[in-house]
């Protein structure tokens, strides 16, 4: 084994993706202990870093920006790591021009997955899709260390002020949305708004209290779900939309709660990474590859249609219909006690 000192990480993504990518960095944090970790990413996941200590520095490389400007921001991005002088530089894309970008950082170790570029790689991984991503995103350390595979963890940098009256009680967190990037793709992961308001209402019926997260992004779902009386002016509900000001606030208070209800979004892969117990709803995308399967803590909610899942696999949008998002909201209600 090497002995690196210096390692670049390269993930692009969101916020769900870089925490579906922390267990590789921890493994080679745990091999390397005096080795300076850097992580490049999209601007929209820079948040990571509050909850993974172990990353000591962040670049980020806007690669969504349209024409020209794209390619500029990863000349701006080579030049930068070219004087860092890294050692060893990881990289999780399976784009063919990552082998060359690879090899244009003047890095001397390259680690990536197999592709037409592969031979500027010094080694070369096997891309196997067919499994929980955070396993296939490890799979690319394997060559440089001898740390064996765990489930995504985060650690929670500073704490945030709940409401007393949730400190003694039991508290159920609903996050409703996903990311407007994945909407602006027609790709729709999460049931429409009066699903989560029969969701909200029944548990409110039930006398829980219920604890309403949301970003900026879920601006529009939160809203509707606001309008309506019997929620907004039940004691037992409380909204937290924008009242978290950040990743590590948000992931403090779903680390308080007994249970998160979420769908396919970055929320998922927090709770999932702090153990709390969740309940996930599944439309078109594959929980097999984005849930841990040795997980007791999360519960799988899914349309039950042969046609499921299809995302990625089949097509790259949803279908017309949809169906897998037309979701009883009462699936939910009964898991809850």
């Amino acid at each position: 084994m090497n002995n690196y000192k210096n390692i670049l990480f390269i993930n692009y993504g969101g916020i769900g993706d870089e925490i579906l990518f922390l267990p590789a960095i921890k493994s080679v944090v745990e091999q390397y202990k005096d080795a300076k970790i850097t992580l490049a990413l999209e601007p929209r996941a820079k948040s990571i870093s509050s909850l993974a200590g172990y990353i000591d520095e962040i670049i980020t490389v806007d690669i969504k920006e349209k024409g020209f400007k794209k390619y500029i921001n990863l000349l701006k991005f080579i030049f930068e790591a070219r004087k860092k002088r890294f050692d060893c530089v990881v990289s999780s894309g399976k784009n063919l021009f990552i082998g060359i970008i690879l090899s244009l950082l003047g890095i001397k170790e390259r680690v990536g997955y197999n592709s037409k570029t592969g031979f500027l790689l010094t080694k070369k991984i096997p891309l196997i899709e067919n499994q929980y991503a955070a396993r296939m995103y490890h799979d690319l350390v394997k060559p440089i260390v001898e740390v064996e595979y765990k489930n995504p963890q985060i650690e929670i940098i500073g704490e945030f002020y709940l409401d007393k009256s949730l400190e003694k009680e039991g508290f159920i967190c609903i996050h409703p949305g996903v990311s407007k990037m994945s909407i602006q793709k027609n790709i729709f992961k999460c049931p429409k708004t009066p699903f989560w308001i029969n969701v909200v209402q029944g548990l409110l019926e039930k006398e829980k209290k219920v604890v309403l997260l949301g970003a900026n992004d879920d601006e529009t779902l939160i809203n509707e779900i606001l309008k309506n009386e019997k929620i907004k002016n039940n004691s037992n509900f409380y909204n937290y939309y924008k009242k978290t000001k950040s990743l590590a606030e948000m992931a403090f208070v779903m680390k308080n709660a007994s249970c998160v209800i979420c769908a396919d979004s970055a929320p998922l892969h927090i709770a999932t990474a702090l153990g709390v117990k969740t309940l996930a709803i599944f439309g078109p995308t594959n929980e097999k590859k984005l849930t841990p399967d040795n997980s007791s803590n999360i519960e799988l909610i899914t349309a039950q249609i042969g046609c499921r899942p299809c995302l990625w696999d089949k097509r790259i949008c949803n279908c017309e219909e949809s169906k897998c998002l037309d979701i009883d909201p009462e699936l939910i209600l009964s898991k809850i006690n």
